[in-house]
């Protein structure tokens, strides 16, 4: 092809291109819309997940669709989320549903339960075994609509200033602990804290309380919470595969286009394994660094651990018996948690363990 000819059809390829762009922009409406973070910006991973979200839509839309994150306190409290998007003061909401427990405890099966899903489990009854469904019938009782958005794995068991050996060393111990998981512990004499997660450090130094859980080793060495108390303990049982929710106002998302709102379930799902994603590359380095700092690892003994799920079984029952959403979710999470540790069992945990002593062997 001459070198005329060339431009010439380069030039009605790009004029053909010009004209289908703008014809498919302008069948997509410019929005603006907020969301408000349950999270500080210096914790990157669980606060980052609302920029990965805004990202993505803003990139999938062309710019049409733009979220603008907030960080924790900028418009409301993260304790007042959840009403901020129901009652349309803002659009959006990432945070963790189990906050809102003390308006109805089926908030709390959003995130976790004590002895309930770990990760992939979790993701797996969201998508898969009506999860997902379950808990949108009881968000729309507050105006909301859900979708998973973020999961940071198993937690650890949190920082205590003192050595915690049996059930009898937690007697009037005050801990910050969120959920359903400070009933629990208060059966074992707890004196559950509700603090955020930014007020948590000042907290520990004061004296205020004498333990809190927070997330893992990445986001706690950031809070520094080493300084104040040196006992790391673990599992966190209350956490094992931890959700974290991107609410939306109901009208709002009723009014988006079909396109936008596959586009946002598409970046909540990628938010949702990207988080997961960081912490696991994260958590061994931020470990090895507390370790090597002078924190001191402990396990929960097996008393405390059989207690405490002899505690959450007996939470369960009594809120069954007054909450019929929080039974209908419940046994759900319960029935399908029994179903995976059949199947984890014969394979993950048989591989995991075998790994795990294989790395001691060296």
């Amino acid at each position: 092809m001459k070198r005329r000819q060339f431009l010439q059809a380069a030039t009605i390829g790009a004029a053909s291109t010009a004209v289908a762009a703008p014809a498919i922009a302008q069948s997509m409406p410019e929005l603006k819309w907020r969301l408000q973070s349950g999270f500080p910006k210096s914790l990157d991973t669980i606060y980052g997940a609302a920029e990965v979200i805004s990202k993505f839509v803003s990139e999938a839309t062309d710019g049409k669709f733009q979220i603008q994150p907030f960080a924790a306190g900028e418009i409301v409290g993260t304790p007042q989320v959840a009403d901020a998007v129901g009652n349309g003061t803002i659009e959006m909401g990432h945070t963790c549903s189990y906050y809102y427990f003390g308006k109805d405890p089926t908030f709390a099966i959003g995130t976790a339960l004590p002895f309930g899903l770990n990760a992939r489990q979790q993701n797996a009854w969201l998508y898969h075994g009506t999860g997902n469904d379950l808990l949108n019938e009881f968000y729309a009782k507050h105006n909301m609509y859900g979708m998973p958005a973020g999961n940071t794995g198993v937690q650890m068991g949190g920082w205590f200033r003192k050595e915690i050996k049996t059930v009898d060393d937690l007697k009037g111990l005050k801990m910050r602990i969120a959920g359903l998981a400070g009933q629990v512990m208060a059966k074992l004499g707890v004196v559950p804290q509700q603090i955020p997660g930014g007020d948590i450090y000042p907290a520990l130094e004061r004296g205020t309380i004498d333990s809190a859980e927070w997330v893992g080793p990445y986001d706690d060495e950031k809070l520094g919470f080493s300084k104040v108390a040196p006992y790391y303990y673990y599992p966190g049982f209350w956490e094992g595969g931890p959700s974290i929710h991107l609410f939306i106002n109901q009208g709002k998302w009723k009014e988006l286009p079909k396109a936008y709102q596959a586009i946002l379930t598409a970046a909540a799902g990628y938010a949702n394994q990207d988080m997961l994603a960081k912490y696991d590359a994260r958590n061994p380095a931020a470990l090895r660094r507390l370790l090597g700092a002078g924190t001191q690892l402990r396990p929960f003994s097996q008393e405390i651990l059989e207690a405490a799920y002899k505690a959450a079984n007996e939470v369960y029952d009594e809120v069954s018996a007054k909450n019929p959403d929080f039974k209908k979710v419940y046994e759900s999470v319960r029935g399908f948690r029994n179903e995976e540790y059949l199947w984890f069992q014969v394979a993950e945990y048989a591989y995991d363990t075998f790994m795990i002593r294989a790395r001691a062997r060296g």
